[in-house]
């Protein structure tokens, strides 16, 4: 009987030590520190093949973190900065963000101008298929309601930043570079605001405009050149018309792709990081990277380029010199990023749907006041290039099982803007849960005003499944009805039912953002969208 406690007792040890071990990181559950972390722009994505085949060769793990410019800007500020490279897709990120000189071995990997890509038939319509096309010819093109486009925002994503930054070198006559001076002249203003109207939907990431431009029914969007020979190959895949690929010659920015270590000491890491960038520079790997549309060689000369790529049917053209504008001093950008979010951009019309149900006592509804209260004090916005215009529209809608109540502040005054915040910070959670009420009336309130006039979302913040009230089909029978371009996003925190959430933002093409981990950072990320 003894023997056969011992042999009961044994066998229950080793099975609490294998269990152990495996909790503690056995062979199979070991969670691997990668060899290298880069943070880099999301037009990235598609090398990831490339990067895939220099770990396998050379036994290494890479991690590649994909982020808006701003956020690549913020974090080489940092005391201690989360990576060991970056990769943004413009030199100008790293000399605003690299205050403290730790970038080394900084080299540029490939170039790709920022041009409009409009639908070949309208590009036809508008003359802009067999001539040069200034940005007065667009601008136009806006005023006249013939055209309106897509675009990253200017102070979260490099494209929209370029775009912008030619819009206004060429409305000021190409001078040898913009002073800040030259951004207080009231023609500027008047004239930016005018070509800035034609923005119909925006983003914080370049790859995702092009996924929504593939979703939607839309004319055009400024983005790379690469991610338009992107979109095009999907589009002709799908039995669509292309886009057709326009350079404004007098505001024509490249966007040069520089890769660059984070000198920590870390010798090892140092060694990878050269081989890494020594095989994409490499002649085998820049002849991949050119195939996937992107130009490589000194100045971003193309040749040998593939015709089926670099297709000049959709306005491609690898013959043309490009001459990009001369970028002006870094506080210069800054200045005119901060003109571009509080005075230039097309106003937003935002709603945020925010729930204050039971589940989110405590943790829960102190995080999201203090997320409403980074974007609500302008200072702090400030920080991030969130902050609002003077048109801005920003309505909140607090919800449970019931509407609460509806708030809502026009402008960018601060003691409006905090007499909402302290309403906010007055609310408490309690009660069941349903995100589809504040969401039908959040597109009522939308559908109330001139979308011409404005950017408009719905922003639904929840930590829980809806359970009461509503349902998806209500939902969607009104959105439908509506006939009208209003993406719903969400933000996921707590145990928020994904399922029901991507079934909105797939109906409205909006986006879901993580904010399990981060809360604050998503409400971030998702205000950046419009």
């Amino acid at each position: 009987m003894l023997k056969r406690y011992k042999y009961i007792l044994s066998v229950i040890l080793i099975t609490i030590m294998v269990s152990l071990l495996t909790a503690c990181g056995g062979s199979e559950n070991i969670v691997k520190k990668a060899d290298l972390t880069i943070i880099s722009g999301s037009e990235n994505k598609t090398l990831e093949p490339i990067i895939k085949e220099f770990e396998k060769i050379n036994n290494v793990s890479i991690d590649m973190k994909y982020m808006g410019s701003v956020d690549i800007k913020l974090q080489l500020q940092e005391k201690n900065i989360p990576c060991d490279a970056v990769w943004p897709a413009n030199s100008l990120w790293i000399s605003m963000g690299d205050v403290n000189h730790v970038v080394k071995y900084q080299k540029s990997i490939m170039t790709s101008p920022v041009v409009f890509g409009i639908r070949k038939s309208l590009a036809e319509k508008l003359g802009f298929t067999n001539r040069k096309v200034s940005v007065k010819d667009i601008q136009k093109a806006i005023l006249d309601k013939k055209l309106s486009f897509m675009m990253t925002s200017a102070t979260q994503s490099n494209s929209g930043a370029s775009a912008y930054l030619g819009f206004l070198y060429a409305i000021l006559g190409n001078p040898e570079t913009i002073s800040s001076g030259d951004l207080k002249s009231p023609k500027l203003k008047t004239q930016i605001t005018q070509l800035l109207s034609g923005i119909n939907r925006s983003s914080g990431s370049s790859d995702w405009l092009k996924d929504l431009f593939l979703k939607g029914k839309y004319d055009a969007m400024v983005n790379y050149e690469s991610l338009i020979i992107e979109t095009n190959q999907q589009l002709i895949k799908q039995g669509k018309e292309p886009l057709y690929a326009v350079y404004p010659y007098d505001g024509l920015v490249i966007a040069d792709s520089p890769l660059g270590y984070i000198n920590k000491g870390d010798s090892k890491k140092e060694d990878i990081y050269k081989k890494l960038q020594d095989y994409l520079l490499s002649e085998k790997i820049q002849n991949k990277i050119l195939d996937l549309g992107r130009r490589t060689g000194f100045g971003g000369v193309v040749t040998n380029a593939d015709p089926k790529v670099f297709n000049t049917d959709w306005g491609i053209d690898t013959n043309k010199v490009l001459s990009p504008i001369k970028l002006p001093s870094s506080d210069v950008i800054e200045e005119s990023l901060n003109l571009y979010q509080t005075q230039f951009k097309k106003p937003s019309y935002t709603i945020f749907c925010l729930d204050f149900s039971g589940s989110m006592s405590g943790n829960g509804e102190s995080q999201v006041k203090t997320a409403m209260k980074t974007i609500l004090d302008q200072d702090t916005a400030k920080k991030y290039m969130l902050q609002s215009t003077a048109q801005d529209v920003i309505t909140v809608i607090p919800f449970s099982d019931n509407i609460f109540n509806v708030l809502s502040v026009k402008g960018n005054d601060k003691n409006k803007l905090e007499r909402l915040n302290n309403q906010i910070s007055e609310l408490h959670a309690n009660g069941g849960t349903d995100i589809y009420s504040p969401a039908i009336r959040g597109l009522s309130e939308v559908a109330k005003i001139n979308l011409d006039n404005y950017i408009p979302s719905v922003i639904i913040m929840t930590d829980g499944k809806s359970n009461v009230g509503k349902t998806f089909k209500d939902l969607e029978s009104i959105y439908k009805n509506l006939g009208k371009d209003i993406p719903i996003f969400s933000i996921i925190f707590g145990d928020a039912s994904e399922d029901q959430l991507n079934e909105i933002t797939n109906l409205t093409r909006g986006s879901v953002f993580d904010g399990k981990t981060d809360l604050i950072n998503a409400f971030k990320k998702v205000r950046g969208y419009n």
